[in-house]
């Protein structure tokens, strides 16, 4: 793990494995970092050379190098507050019931 400073922003160079599945059972991509490294709100987290498809039927884990760039306490107090209002925003949708088409 390499950790780098960008104009007040952490930077974290971390090992990661990379799964991607695309079977009639799944169809799923999940990165999961290496040391525990905890993402936060606002935090970007970008993989390197991550496999961006599979062909139909199959299932690759790949190990690559994924970059975290932490965010600091304005971002992440107004990823918090912009997160709460768009959360908010699923509130105003209401359903009714059809019995017509």
């Amino acid at each position: 793990m390499m950790n780098l400073s960008l104009g007040g922003r952490r930077r974290i160079e971390v090992p990661c494995t990379v799964e991607i599945e695309q079977t009639a059972e799944s169809l799923h991509a999940h990165v999961t970092l290496d040391g525990g490294l905890a993402i936060e709100p606002g935090d970007e987290v970008t993989v390197h050379d991550a496999p961006t498809e599979v062909p139909y039927g199959e299932r690759i884990v790949v190990r690559r190098t994924a970059t975290v760039v932490r965010a600091g306490a304005v971002e992440r107090l107004w990823t918090r507050i912009a997160g709460h209002f768009e959360l908010t925003e699923l509130y105003e949708v209401s359903f009714s019931e059809r019995t017509r088409l």
